[in-house]
């Protein structure tokens, strides 16, 4: 009787680790599957994000090329109007306008660090609020803008790629020297200061962004994408 009873003890207990270890190692397995698929939907994410950025290369590749083309046929037409200053002052003025030459002028220069040792932010810096600092710009009358290299012009994009890319003019901007972001602008330094002051630097720098503003005589680089009309035309 007691051998009986042993018996089903032991029996009890094997069955009883049986099931523990089998349900340890279907959730072994489950977790191991469920990391693969993470992993898997990581590798695609990072793939299509390469493949978005490649293809945005390629394509502000293809608008460098045909804004050299343009920047060569307007050399051959100032070279042929050399003589007629009348011509050269309107040429430099809608070249001024649409932003494919350098300018320089009095304006501001705004440094913001949403990075780096010492800096503690509640959120980086994104695509609206720089979208934003442009469009308070041009509200304070500025006449050319340019956010870490790239000039803004009317055809500007800037939006992101992946999770922490921002392209302007669909080229992925870097940091300038050390600065995550450099925004020039060139117009009335009283007027320009006055609204970056009273609009922007304030709420940056309470998500702390450290934030450096001064005033200067600064240049504006020229554009370098080129301009695709598919259903607009001259009239």
């Amino acid at each position: 009787m007691n051998l009986r009873r042993l018996n089903k003890h032991v029996v009890t207990v094997a069955t009883i680790a049986a099931i523990i270890i089998g349900f340890l190692i279907a959730v072994q397995i489950q977790a191991k599957e469920e990391a693969d698929t993470a992993a898997q939907i990581q590798s695609k994410r990072l793939a299509q994000i390469k493949s978005v950025t490649e293809s945005l290369k390629e394509r502000n590749k293809q608008l460098q090329d045909i804004q050299d083309q343009l920047n060569e046929q307007i050399k051959n037409y100032t070279d042929e109007s050399i003589n007629n200053p009348f011509l050269i002052n309107k040429l430099n003025e809608l070249k001024m306008s649409d932003g494919t030459i350098d300018v320089q002028g009095p304006g501001v220069r705004l440094r913001i660090q949403d990075s780096g040792q010492n800096i503690d932010v509640l959120f980086p810096l994104n695509t609206d609020d720089l979208r934003r600092i442009v469009n308070t710009l041009r509200y304070a009358g500025a006449e050319a803008i340019s956010v870490n290299g790239q000039r803004i012009v009317s055809s500007t994009s800037i939006v992101m790629s992946g999770d922490s890319t921002i392209l302007v003019n669909s080229v992925p901007i870097s940091k300038v020297g050390g600065t995550t972001y450099e925004i020039l602008a060139i117009g009335d330094q009283n007027l320009l200061v006055d609204y970056l002051t009273n609009l922007e630097i304030l709420s940056l720098k309470q998500v702390g962004m450290k934030v450096d503003l001064t005033r200067e005589i600064v240049t504006v680089p020229a554009y370098k994408g080129g301009y695709n009309f598919e259903y607009a035309e001259a009239i």
